[in-house]
C-alpha cells in the first residue's frame, strides 16, 4: 500500500513537471523555427556593379537594427561575410541573381541580391579642371570616358580640407557650390566605375 502510494505521488509530480516545461519547450522551438521576415526593402541598395578581375569592395547595408548576414558563396568569385562586406575577386562576366540570407537570432530568411559583373573597359576622366568665379555659383561635371556601358560612375572627395570655401564635389561628380575666396586648389578624388577604381586631383581655378 505504501508503495502504491509513493508511485502514485511520484507520478503527479512527474506530470507536474512536464506540465511546466512543455510550453517552454514549444516556446524555444517556435522562437527558433519563425522565420525572420524583414521588409522587401531590407537592404538600402540590392543591385551592385562589378568588374571582370578587380578585386570586390562593397557593402551591404541592412535598413533595420541587430541584422547578420549568413556567410556564403553568392557568384564566381564573390562572397559575403557575418558583417555584410562583399570581397573576393569576380572571374567571369555575366548577370547573377542570387540570395543573400539576413538574420536575426537564429532566424533567417533570403533576400535577392543582383551581382552584375561586366568586362574590363578602360574609362579615362574627361574633365578636370574647372574655373569660377568669387560668388558666382558653380555648375559643372566630372565627366567619364569608356567603361562599360550604362553604368553610372561615382565619385568620392578622399581630401575634404582641399576644397576651396563654398565648392562642393557630389558622389554624382557635380561640381558646385558658391566659392568665397580665390586661389587655386586641387582635389583628389576617387572614382569609380563598376567597381574599377582610380584617384585623379581635380583643379579648382577660382579668381
Amino acid at each position: 500500500m505504501l508503495r502504491q502510494w509513493w508511485v502514485l505521488v511520484l507520478g503527479v509530480l512527474a506530470v507536474c513537471a512536464l506540465y511546466t516545461t512543455v510550453p517552454r519547450l514549444a516556446m524555444t522551438f517556435m522562437a527558433r523555427q519563425i522565420p525572420l521576415d524583414p521588409p522587401a526593402d531590407s537592404l538600402v541598395e540590392s543591385t551592385f556593379d562589378f568588374t571582370q578581375g578587380i578585386e570586390v569592395r562593397q557593402q551591404l547595408l541592412p535598413t533595420t537594427k541587430g541584422v547578420t548576414f549568413r556567410p556564403a558563396y553568392l557568384a564566381v568569385g564573390i562572397r559575403v561575410d557575418q558583417s555584410g562586406r562583399l570581397y573576393g575577386m569576380p572571374q567571369r562576366s555575366g548577370t547573377y541573381v542570387t540570395p543573400v540570407e539576413l538574420c536575426a537570432g537564429q532566424s533567417c530568411q533570403g533576400r535577392p541580391l543582383t551581382l552584375i559583373v561586366h568586362g574590363n573597359v578602360p574609362w579615362e576622366p574627361r574633365e578636370l579642371t574647372f574655373p569660377g568665379r568669387v560668388g558666382s555659383p558653380l555648375d559643372s561635371e566630372i565627366g567619364v570616358n569608356g567603361g562599360p556601358p550604362g553604368v553610372v560612375p561615382t565619385f568620392t572627395v578622399t581630401d575634404h580640407e582641399r576644397l576651396p570655401a563654398g565648392v562642393t564635389v557630389g558622389p554624382d561628380g557635380h561640381v558646385g557650390g558658391v566659392p568665397v575666396v580665390a586661389g587655386i586648389s586641387e582635389v583628389p578624388v576617387r572614382i569609380c566605375v563598376a567597381g574599377n577604381c582610380a584617384g585623379v586631383v581635380v583643379r579648382l581655378i577660382v579668381v
